[in-house]
């Protein structure tokens, strides 16, 4: 599970603060598929990298008792002078698993050839998204993180992402923040509004797509 309890964070906006989440409080077991649903600044990517740890809170807590992966769609922990490999292993010693494992993985799945063997400030963003595809799914979690951008590439790429992430991982837990309100129809069971730094929750996630639709 992963739970979020009275999560405030706000940032200075020249002399003032802007609350961006205001007291939110939720929960996700294992295997739930749960949309993350906003407008525009609505704080969706704040409230991503604060379960995925990119950021932390201004007050409150996250209760981690499953594994969760960084946002995907997420390129800021790259180090951008090491090449795709390299950071594939720096990767690979965080987390205590086979570098041979996760090397082969990333060659086969981004099909980013040699690049793989250049730095990733030279990628596109194409590629580095490619990139941090591959690594989240070659670390097995418990829950994913999916920040905006879900598939990228030509339709054959993105039937791979879908396969990897959706099929072979069915029984893993989604925390999906998206505009696109087919592929959150079609992926989730419930989903949360955030509006003016509140959340509400919605237990079917055809109520929360109208909520959404009303704001």
């Amino acid at each position: 599970m992963i739970e979020c309890r009275n999560l405030s964070k706000s940032y200075r906006v020249g002399h003032a603060r802007r609350t961006v989440l205001n007291g939110i409080n939720f929960s996700i077991h294992p295997g739930e598929r749960v949309a993350l649903l906003g407008r525009n600044g609505a704080g969706k990517s704040t409230l991503i990298k604060q379960i995925g740890g990119v950021e932390l809170p201004d007050s409150g807590q996250i209760i981690r008792k499953m594994t969760n992966s960084w946002p995907l769609g997420f390129n800021g922990g790259f180090q951008g002078s090491l090449t795709g490999y390299d950071n594939a292993r720096f990767i690979s010693r965080i987390y205590g698993s086979s570098y041979r494992e996760i090397k082969d993985f990333v060659e086969d799945f981004t099909e980013l050839g040699q690049a793989l063997s250049m730095p990733v400030k030279t990628y596109s963003s194409g590629m580095r998204f490619r990139l941090a595809f591959a690594l989240s799914l070659a670390i097995e979690f418990d829950c994913y993180l999916i920040d905006e951008v879900i598939l990228v590439g030509d339709q054959a790429f993105q039937q791979k992402c879908a396969d990897e992430l959706f099929t072979k991982r069915s029984d893993r837990a989604l925390i999906v923040a998206s505009h696109d309100m087919t592929t959150i129809g079609n992926l989730c069971e419930r989903g949360f509004v955030l509006h003016n730094g509140r959340l509400t929750a919605y237990s079917d996630i055809k109520d929360a797509i109208e909520a959404y639709h009303n704001l």
